[in-house]
């Protein structure tokens, strides 16, 4: 058990091209010395063609990108509206800490203020945002994905596969954001904000009266700096720690596991994703949900009043929040991606021309 969880850890998808290649003993003959030949290699295919099932359709065609932003919609959607409790009192701790003073006693002053029904606060801006949002992220994603592999090349693709995950998910995030921040600006007012709004009906016309678009628009760099590295984490770490549960801790190759058993994989490693995009966006988080309680506040003036202790406000919460969240969202999208029957790569595997080229195949 410690053994594979060694081998998981120096797996980690923040490798370089050449360190991957030494890790994998793939760096050309003279890594290594010379030593009996060990088992074959199982094989991996790179490109998404379908091996032993139908798909639906072709991998990078129009209706794969639809599904997939289908997936994302569903997936964010939903896992985002039945979180809005525990989120709700995560706002109402970064903006009010005094009041609020920990994640169950959040709960309890919630509950004696405004009820059960004060629980469910915010979940129409956050079911249209999310959801939104979730058509973005994953549907970007896969579209840019494919795009700056086609950019790259084969090879280049294998080699820089991590960079290539971090490039087109910050890319897709980007997008993501402009369609998120005006539901967010108004979950966030209706949730720490008394009084103000209850409803969605309420909150909007409200913002636009008193500052314009302006209200529904200046979190969007706070959401950028949030978002990307999480998402961009969300993405990379995910697509990595797959590729290693797989070689180091699943018993049998991917190819003979049922569906069931790689979702349960696509879900533990969602986890594990989700973790460390918490603890990436959380400071960014906090600047974001001030920021859209306050009026004439910019996002360097809430920064330096809240300080390095101020940021990390709510975190455990956070941790629980999206760890759950990021996990359930990957299972939701892959297994929308195994309804649709829609081609879902396996871990890459180094191409041919490039094993020729080091000399690991005659």
């Amino acid at each position: 058990m410690f053994s594979s969880v060694a081998h998981l850890a120096r797996a980690n998808p923040f490798n370089a091209p050449h360190l991957q290649l030494v890790h994998d003993g793939l760096a050309g003959p003279r890594s290594s010395p010379a030593g009996p030949p060990g088992p074959p290699r199982r094989s991996r295919n790179l490109a998404a063609a379908a091996v032993e099932e139908q798909y639906s359709c072709d991998y990078g065609s129009g209706r794969f990108f639809i599904l997939c932003g289908l997936g994302g919609i569903i997936s964010c959607g939903t896992t985002h509206t039945a979180l809005v409790p525990l989120d709700l009192v995560k706002c109402r701790m970064q903006v009010d800490p005094q009041k609020y003073k920990g994640i169950f006693n959040g709960f309890s002053v919630t509950l004696k203020e405004d009820g059960v029904r004060g629980l469910a606060k915010g979940w129409a801006p956050t079911f249209i945002g999310y959801s939104m949002q979730g058509l973005c992220k994953f549907g970007f994603y896969e579209v840019f994905k494919v795009l700056y592999s086609n950019m790259l090349g084969e090879e280049n693709t294998y080699l820089w596969r991590t960079s290539l995950y971090l490039a087109a998910s910050a890319s897709a995030e980007f997008f993501a954001d402009i369609a998120l921040a005006p539901m967010e600006a108004a979950k966030v007012r209706i949730q720490t904000q008394p009084g103000y709004a209850n409803t969605l009906r309420d909150a909007a016309p409200k913002m636009y009266k008193e500052e314009g678009l302006k209200a529904f628009y200046k979190g969007v760099a706070p959401l950028w700096m949030r978002q990307i590295p999480y998402t961009m984490m969300k993405f990379a770490c995910f697509e990595r720690t797959v590729e290693a549960l797989y070689k180091f801790v699943v018993p049998k190759p991917r190819s003979e596991c049922s569906k069931a058993e790689q979702l349960v994989v696509t879900f533990v490693a969602g986890y594990i994703a989700g973790v460390f995009c918490a603890v990436v966006s959380h400071p960014a988080d906090s600047v974001v949900s001030v920021l859209n309680k306050e009026k004439g506040s910019s996002a360097s003036q809430v920064l330096q009043r809240l300080g390095f202790k101020g940021v990390w406000k709510g975190l455990f919460a956070r941790i629980i929040m999206i760890g759950t969240l990021t996990a359930l969202q990957w299972f939701i999208y892959d297994s929308v991606k195994v309804y649709f029957r829609l081609p879902r790569p396996p871990p890459p595997e180094m191409p041919e021309s490039l094993k020729k080229k080091l000399g690991l195949t005659q």
